[in-house]
């Protein structure tokens, strides 16, 4: 009856959870409740939850904390919600049957923060569909021969223990490709992997009826890109379920984003010899460093409040000629993910651009990223009314010709819209993988550069990058803006790396983008900076 129960609460569930009620205690979290509460050094509400193995929990979180899963005996699972981070929503499989719990943590920069937590779904186990697909692998046909007369995959796993995961094998005749396999040992029911070359969250394929399961890739020899695996993923028609299992590889002793120190957040890292080098992005002794401050800014125009992260080069002096100002959005990744406040140090270090300050801007939600960074008119009269102006009562300002708004995805969208809008703020675009597919409401993709097409030329410049991995969605409308541009005759340097969406690329491509429209004098571009 109790699964009967919770079957029947997971499949009738809303898409809001209501019933809100104050965290007090230690309390049984009841799917389709809600509950608000405050955190603080004594203050860290606690959830007891009862739950059978392969059950997929979902929820959500609002408000600045963490959230941790604990066992019964109240020790730490995982880290489900990186309160620093940007998601919000939380989902993750419970490995065997018993009593689980939720606890919610303070951050340090957020003391006292008040928060909601809403348990959305709990769905129960089902059976996985499995396939069989021809071996590309050398490595991977001669174990399969193995375990058909008999043998064990003991010594193959032992290889990869001693020589790291994925496997890279050369392909004959094709000197600049390689064939990579993903591999994880021993899951029950499937793998998917998050961040696959194909730009899809691919599934892996068992090895007979051993613990190995593997997908193979031909890539270019120059690949980069980070990725999760999700063993064990529920049967759903939501692709963000895989999220619920999803965590490093850990036979990869490579790793990325992996600043909370939890393996279910961070990810994996894979970089072939000839990928293109990353100079920038580890700090240097010898190298002047700038300051970082964090205030916090609330908007009028949009009625709400966000940080600003204020960087300034060592030396930095208000008003002085010939200094650089960068305007980035996305600080929840901007200075964790890609450090570029070290990355500016080393660029001026360097030589490679002048003096140049930050704005470094947070979205005060997951849910503001999606309605202020699309082209939205009244965000852009915040960046140009509010923003902008408060930025030069900090000190930190500069000519639009040696101002640089940029961002990704959906920051690279608004950076070419906040030029479009106001050239007279920014007169350079730096845009990395910006979502271009973009569509008003009842409209075809692509509306922005529609826009390009029909307005004037603005004294603008642009660097534009994208991936090969990324699909057509990214890469052709990453294409067609950059010939629009030409076509009006704008200044454009467009590049593209064997990359994915991925902040690993982007760590590498925003140094040589503010190379590209700040470093004026450089006669040719670093190696670092050209694809390979």
């Amino acid at each position: 009856m109790q699964r009967i129960k919770r079957i029947a609460a997971g499949l009738c569930l809303a898409l809001a959870c209501s019933g809100v009620v104050m965290a007090s205690g230690q309390a049984v979290l009841e799917v389709g409740g809600a509950v608000t509460g405050q955190v603080g050094e004594s203050r860290r509400p606690t959830w007891n939850l009862s739950l059978k193995a392969g059950d997929l929990v979902r929820g959500r979180v609002d408000g600045d904390i963490d959230l941790r899963l604990l066992n019964a005996q109240g020790h730490p699972l995982r880290l489900l919600i990186d309160g620093l981070d940007q998601p919000r929503e939380f989902l993750f499989v419970a490995g065997q049957d018993g009593q689980y719990a939720l606890r919610a943590e303070p951050l340090a920069i957020r003391p006292g923060e008040r928060f909601s937590l809403c348990l959305e779904q709990v769905l129960p186990d089902v059976g996985q569909r499995r396939g069989q697909v021809p071996l590309a692998s050398p490595t991977l046909r001669q174990l399969a021969q193995q375990l058909s007369e008999g043998g064990t995959s003991v010594a193959f796993w032992q290889a990869r223990g001693a020589e790291g995961t994925p496997l890279v094998e050369a392909l004959d005749g094709q000197p600049e490709q390689r064939l990579v396999t993903f591999l994880w040992r021993g899951a029950r029911d499937n793998v998917r992997m998050f961040g696959a070359p194909s730009g899809n969250h691919e599934p892996l394929h068992r090895l007979a009826d051993s613990d190995v399961w593997y997908h193979s890739f031909v890539v270019p020899a120059g690949t980069r890109l980070s990725y999760q695996m999700a063993p064990d993923v529920p049967v759903s028609d939501d692709r963000r379920v895989i999220l619920a299992t999803t965590r490093r590889d850990p036979l990869n002793p490579n790793t990325f984003a992996d600043g909370s120190g939890d393996p279910w957040l961070s990810r994996s890292r894979l970089e072939l010899p000839d990928a293109a080098p990353q100079p920038w992005v580890a700090a240097r002794e010898g190298v002047r460093r700038g300051s970082v401050e964090r205030k916090r800014l609330a908007s009028r125009l949009l009625g709400n409040e966000r940080d600003v992260y204020l960087y300034r080069p060592a030396g930095w002096r208000p008003g002085k000629a010939d200094q650089g100002l960068l305007v980035l959005f996305d600080a929840h990744a901007y200075t964790r993910q890609v450090p570029t406040p070290t990355i500016l140090d080393n660029l001026i270090a360097d030589g490679l651009i002048p003096a140049t300050a930050a704005l470094i801007i947070a979205n005060p939600s997951d849910l503001s990223r999606q309605q202020e960074l699309p082209p939205n008119p009244r965000f852009a009269r915040f960046m140009a009314e509010e923003l902008m102006p408060w930025a030069r009562e900090q000190g930190l300002s500069a000519p639009a010709s040696r101002t640089v708004v940029a961002g990704s995805s959906y920051g690279g969208l608004a950076s070419a819209y906040m030029g479009l809008t106001h050239p007279e703020l920014f007169g350079n675009v730096l845009s990395l993988s910006g979502s271009y597919w973009w569509a008003q409401a009842a409209d075809e993709p692509g509306w922005l550069t529609r826009e390009y097409a029909r307005a004037p030329r603005q004294p603008l410049r642009f660097y534009l990058q994208s991936g090969l991995f990324e699909g057509p969605k990214i890469l052709d409308t990453n294409r067609h803006l950059r010939d629009v541009l030409l076509a009006k005759g704008y200044a454009v340097e467009q590049v593209e790396y064997p990359a994915g969406h991925d902040y690993l690329q982007w760590r590498g491509s925003l140094p040589c983008g503010l190379i590209s429209l700040l470093g004026r004098g450089i006669q040719a571009s670093p190696q670092a900076c050209v694809p390979h």
